[in-house]
């Protein structure tokens, strides 16, 4: 793999003393895909509660990352992320501080040949921080392991090549590689099975999902315990299912096909499994163990959140999402509407102490109270380096920075009180 920018020495020995710490993650890092716990929710607190009507004030920016819609992951006091850029897929890492690049790294040479034209802008997936190691998915299905300390490439794999995987349609895969113990968890596709479980540090196959022959979607695998089960909860383009983490080897599964894309993460909670997408609504699945054998029941399916690209998060008994045009609140446990707003259309968001963070593809930022009686817009902003783009991606709350990614550049927003 070749290398791109070679950092100076200076940078290299800024880059050695934040990387070459410790590797466990700091409590307000986000390390990975929706955060510590892939729920979207940063558990930071002494956060301004309104903004300028200009925005929060800005940390740094850095206008260098290449094109893509991936958010980034924050660990350790490094930021992490990927791009696009004449005809190459890569990985870079910047100073938390102030945004300098660390390393950066070719990783695949991608012509995008297969994905739709007008998203064929660079890498959707938020790279796997775990350790000294850091993981990478790009939009045609390289997978690479990377040294996150200097971005040296350990190994590399393709989803389509190497595993049959096979897309529900043509927008890229976007579904963030998952961490559980030695194991790498990705959702690929197609007849030799829909999800991968790769030694982490090696790229070997350990098992491939064979009796769940789905095309994948654009959802995150998680790993989740129900009724004192260890499980992978994946959603693909047919079904949503868990998988036994040892074997790969179908536990339950409820038909559940998708049309165009399934992008947003299951939730999780208790016995219960709670999904959404586009055209097809949200559902909700009670998960039950007997003599040793899982079942899903469907409790309700509703139209009310029917959830595009930017995903969902549950708040308490209620889970929050754009449905379109508004943004809406469904109680969890029976499906029924607590209330509707209209905000900023479709958006990716992000939850910290009280509220969410939304962005549009427009580029919209706002902040909304988290309140099932009343979604109270508090403030909003549009930041001028949006102009003119498109830019499907989710913010990210982390050490008291709010992180924007707006295609082709990061913008670090200070939103820590003083």
């Amino acid at each position: 793999m070749s290398r791109l920018s070679p950092p100076s020495l200076v940078l290299s020995l800024v880059a050695f003393a934040i990387l070459s710490g410790p590797t466990k993650s700091r409590a307000d890092d986000w390390p990975q895909w929706r955060g510590p716990n892939r729920d979207g929710i940063s558990s930071e607190t002494g956060l301004l509660d309104a903004w300028p009507e200009a925005g929060p004030p800005v940390a740094w920016k850095c206008v260098s990352i290449g094109g893509g819609y991936a958010p980034p992951a924050i660990a350790d006091g490094a930021v992490y992320g990927s791009g696009f850029q004449d005809g190459q897929e890569f990985v870079w890492a910047l100073s938390e501080a102030d945004g300098k690049e660390l390393w950066k790294t070719a990783v695949a040479q991608v012509n995008y040949e297969n994905i739709e034209t007008k998203y064929a802008t660079g890498p959707r997936a938020t790279p796997t921080v775990d350790g000294d190691l850091l993981f990478f998915l790009g939009a045609a299905g390289d997978l690479a392991c990377l040294d996150r300390k200097n971005g040296e490439v350990i190994w590399s794999k393709n989803l389509v090549t190497d595993f049959g995987g096979e897309l529900m349609s043509g927008w890229g895969f976007a579904g963030a590689p998952l961490v559980d113990g030695e194991k790498l968890i990705c959702q690929a596709g197609g007849a030799k099975g829909a999800v991968v479980a790769l030694d982490k540090k090696s790229g070997d196959l350990i098992w491939q999902s064979g009796d769940l022959p789905d095309p994948a979607s654009y959802s995150a695998p998680i790993a989740a315990e129900i009724d004192g089960k260890p499980q992978y909860v994946v959603l693909t383009g047919n079904s949503v299912a868990g998988l036994d983490p040892e074997t790969g080897g179908v536990l339950w599964k409820a038909e559940r096909p998708g049309k165009s894309f399934v992008v947003a993460t299951p939730i999780v909670s208790d016995n219960q499994v709670w999904v959404t997408s586009a055209d097809v609504g949200a559902h909700l699945y009670t998960i039950s163990e007997s003599g040793g054998a899982f079942s899903a029941t469907e409790e309700y399916k509703s139209l009310k959140l029917k959830n595009d690209w930017g995903g969902v998060i549950k708040i308490g008994d209620h889970v929050y999402g754009d449905n379109g045009a508004t943004f809406a609140c469904l109680d969890f446990k029976t499906g029924d509407l607590k209330t509707r707003a209209r905000l900023v259309g479709e958006c990716g968001l992000a939850y910290a102490e009280g509220h969410f963070y939304l962005q549009n593809q427009d580029g919209i930022i706002a902040l909304i109270e988290a309140n099932p009686e009343e979604l109270a817009e508090k403030s909003r902003f549009t930041p001028a380096e949006a102009e003119g783009k498109k830019t499907y991606s989710v913010p990210v709350v982390a050490n008291g920075k709010l992180y924007v990614r707006l295609l082709d550049q990061l913008i670090a927003y200070d939103i820590k009180k003083s």
